[in-house]
């Protein structure tokens, strides 16, 4: 007999945030337990696949397209604050009544989830925060060092500069393969082909382009209080694991001092790995899963 949840795969749906479309995979077995995977910036839902076909046999795995990204609406006005992000996770566990729920996020998703978790203690079961801390405190005081005023004048030249700037396009889906798979050399070339066929979208004149905003190449601007996000992190409750890649340029909390911001938070380095540990080194990455996630 074929077992069909083995081999099922997600459907898609979505939901309404702040007046936009969003969309999310819902991997089916809705009896068992949630569990949210949340993408990082510039990616997609379909980056979890691998993830979701190993987990969705003991959960009910939902992953959402951020907005700006995937097949989910772009913003009208061509911001995403953080905040922005946070109101759409909450949403999104509101209307599905997922709390309390599991989490699984990579880099920016991680940022909003662990902001989200510290507002929410209570709606969230168990995290994992895949370098999800954002800039590290050496990174944000360097870009500080240049005056508020001159990093606001940048920032809107350049979002200026983007309203004239077309999305890239490339002539075959093998070149936008091409671009993938050298934007991370860790990746297999079957990982960086799936990753671009679901990250992509065919033009009308037969090209394709990266299904993500183009406003999210503006430079960083800060939309938080560090030391306000920081104190979000404190009164974080659930436990809580955060995954940092050797080989990636994100800092590890345990050492440039983070990590003394949470309660209690275990940290674990994935030797030849960047910042997609989940993808390039993806074993251990379950392996990892399957101690923690577990009650």
């Amino acid at each position: 007999m074929i077992d069909t949840l083995k081999y099922s795969g997600p459907t898609s749906h979505s939901f309404i945030s702040q007046r936009l479309r969003l969309h999310y995979l819902d991997w089916g077995n809705p009896d068992a337990p949630p569990l949210l995977l949340l993408h990082g910036g510039r990616d997609h839902a379909r980056s979890w696949d691998w993830t979701a076909q190993q987990l969705q046999r003991d959960w009910h795995i939902i992953a959402p397209d951020w907005r700006g990204h995937g097949d989910s609406a772009w913003s009208a006005d061509g911001d995403y604050p953080s905040h922005a992000y946070v109101y759409d996770l909450a949403q999104l566990v509101h209307q599905l009544k997922l709390a309390p729920v599991t989490i699984v996020a990579h880099s920016m998703g991680g940022s909003i989830a662990l902001r989200y978790t510290g507002l929410y203690p209570d709606h969230v079961r168990k995290l994992v925060a895949i370098e999800g801390l954002g800039p590290s405190p050496k990174m944000i005081a360097e870009r500080t060092k240049t005056d508020f005023a001159e990093r606001q004048r940048d920032w809107i030249d350049a979002k200026r500069a983007a309203a004239a700037r077309q999305p890239k396009r490339y002539p075959t889906l093998e070149a936008a393969f091409a671009r993938m798979h050298q934007e991370n050399s860790f990746l297999s070339e079957d990982q960086a082909r799936h990753l671009t066929i679901h990250g992509t979208h065919r033009n009308e004149d037969g090209s394709y382009s990266w299904k993500f905003d183009n406003y999210l190449h503006l430079p960083w601007l800060p939309d938080g209080n560090p030391d306000q996000t920081a104190e979000l992190w404190s009164r974080i409750t659930c436990p809580t694991l955060l995954m940092y890649g050797e080989k990636s340029w994100a800092s590890n909390p345990t050492k440039d001092g983070r990590i003394d911001y949470f309660k209690s938070a275990e940290v674990v380095t994935f030797a030849d790995a960047g910042h997609w540990l989940h993808h390039d080194q993806f074993d251990r990455f379950m392996a990892e899963l399957a101690r923690f996630l577990p009650d």
